[in-house]
């Protein structure tokens, strides 16, 4: 009984220090948590302030600005939070969806238009299409030899993608490129689509509806684009790449009638900067001179500030990042469903494993200067590949960010319940099949949010593009991944060096926070997925 009671006397008599205690380590954590998100947004405040330098606008262009963009935004802001939070989440991804599918179609363009034609991308479907009928075929005739369906899978598009694009290339007609582009591209884009809705909808008419609207409305810019001052190629881009998404996501929240009122939220701010615009020409008022505007974004580096560009390290990144996709998430994911689901927990070979795995987690900390000159020797020196290429800068960032990729995956992979893979076990499925049909898509969300991150990491890189040669300024955007070329980080380290005072407090700023803008793109989008899937379960 003396055992019983000393607990409860301890915890009686400092109860009112225990609470002191603790309300005190929830405010020293609430503050350190203030102080560091208003030391980032200081920061980026100050940059912001020298990229679109504000104060260089009339006062009566602000208070225009003010008056019909940020007070009616703040007023439907406090309302989401205050009355409707449904409403406030579909308010922000409203306004956010139509800006990372821009960025996105930015980046399609830039590949279309540098890394691969419209011509070759037709030729590269036409092939796989080819290849296609051969893999079904012998998956239907031999479904038990594994080793041989695997070398046709891998060896007729390899064939395939050897032969028929030179094929279709020295034909001596070819489409135009805006016909080419509404078959190689809308057309798949379409399909997948329509297989998109009738998955949600559970409806074959509603696929085939949504299927045919997003291929009437791309091939309404053969006619519309020049009308409006565009290319049917940009316009067909819009049209798939930013239209849809957006429009799949409005008719969904009107369909579930759930916070509707959020809808109103981008319009809100589209019309109130249109009404800016309209009265400051009115009125005459002169606006800021930004470093960071539409030039900026498509012209080349310059040794003069008022010319300097940043469109070439764009597409080096682009390039850069295509390459890691390819390169590090294929062998990164494969590597995690190897250590999670095939590799031995026991004996000599689980300890082995167990190693390799400890080195995994090692290999995630080490300085990205390391893996730089890892590059250098392995790619450059005994691969035989030129220094500064963008091959040379995807393969190196992509060691780089591959242990976290693993990491990652393993994590989302694991996290999938143990009994989903007995109740596979117990219908009769084999390992594979699991894996295949219940593990990989239970992990998908999880393994998509740690890839998106690495990205994130892996465009803001430095050091590794020093070490293997990147060159300190591109003006002419490369067109192919053996060609030199500067990512965004690389440029902006360069600008730090200038002299000029301009370079230093507006041409860099200007970089950094087009740098700022796609990192935090490109974590939202892993906020988002990972919130949405959570929210699933």
């Amino acid at each position: 009984m003396a055992t019983d009671q000393r607990p409860g006397t301890w915890y009686g008599a400092n109860e009112a220090v225990s609470r002191v205690r603790g309300q005190t380590f929830k405010a020293l954590c609430l503050g350190a948590t203030l102080l560091a998100l208003l030391s980032v947004f200081v920061l980026l405040l100050y940059v912001a302030n020298d990229a679109f330098q504000p104060l260089s606008a009339d006062p009566g262009w602000l208070l225009t600005f003010a008056a019909t963009v940020l007070l009616p935004a703040l007023i439907a802001i406090g309302y989401y939070y205050t009355r409707d939070t449904r409403a406030g989440e579909t308010a922000t991804i409203a306004l956010g969806l139509p800006v990372v599918a821009l960025l996105l179609t930015g980046g399609v363009f830039i590949t279309f238009e540098h890394i691969v034609s419209v011509y070759l991308w037709l030729s590269i479907l036409v092939a796989l299409v080819a290849a296609a009928p051969i893999v079904y075929a012998h998956g239907r005739l031999r479904p038990e030899a594994d080793l041989e369906r695997l070398a046709v899978v891998l060896g007729a598009p390899a064939l395939s993608l050897w032969f028929v694009p030179d094929v279709i290339l020295s034909l001596p007609m070819l489409p135009t490129q805006s016909l080419a582009l509404l078959g190689s591209f809308v057309g798949p884009v379409s399909l997948a689509v329509g297989w998109f809705v009738r998955r949600q909808r559970e409806s074959d008419r509603d696929g085939a509806v949504a299927a045919a609207l997003t291929v009437v409305g791309a091939a309404a810019g053969l006619g519309i684009a020049p009308a409006v001052g565009l290319s049917p190629f940009v316009w067909m881009l819009l049209v798939t790449i930013t239209g849809v998404p957006v429009g799949l996501y409005v008719e969904s929240v009107v369909r579930r009638r759930t916070g509707v009122a959020g809808l109103a939220f981008p319009v809100l701010v589209g019309g109130g900067i249109i009404a800016g615009v309209i009265i400051t020409d009115a009125l005459g008022f002169t606006g800021p001179n930004p470093w960071l505007d539409w030039g900026f974004l498509t012209s080349a580096p310059s040794r003069t500030p008022e010319d300097a560009g940043f469109y070439p390290p764009l597409v080096g990144s682009v390039m850069m990042l295509l390459v890691i996709v390819i390169s590090a998430f294929p062998v990164g994911v494969g590597a995690a469903v190897y250590l999670e689901e095939y590799a031995p927990e026991r004996g000599r070979w689980g300890r082995l494993v167990d190693l390799i795995e400890v080195n995994i987690g090692n290999l995630a900390g080490v300085p990205s200067v390391v893996y730089g000159v890892l590059g250098l020797a392995l790619f450059i020196r005994r691969g035989g590949l030129g220094s500064g290429t963008a091959l040379v800068g995807g393969f190196t960032v992509g060691l780089l960010i591959l242990p976290i990729v693993i990491i990652s995956s393993q994590e989302a992979i694991s996290a999938v319940p143990d009994s989903m893979r007995q109740a596979s076990y117990g219908m009769g499925a084999t390992k594979w099949q699991t894996t295949r049909n219940v593990v990989l898509p239970e992990a998908l969300p999880g393994i998509m949010t740690g890839n998106i991150l690495a990205m994130g990491r892996a465009i803001g890189e430095t050091a590794p593009l020093l070490i293997i040669g990147a060159p300190a300024v591109v003006r002419i955007a490369p067109t192919s991944f053996t060609n030199k070329f500067s990512a965004m980080p690389r440029q902006i380290y360069t600008w730090s060096s200038e002299i000029d005072a301009a370079f230093q407090h507006g041409v860099l700023a200007a970089g950094v926070v087009t740098l700022l803008v796609v990192l935090l793109l490109m974590n939202g989008a892993a906020i988002i997925i990972r919130n949405k899937y959570q929210r699933r379960d």
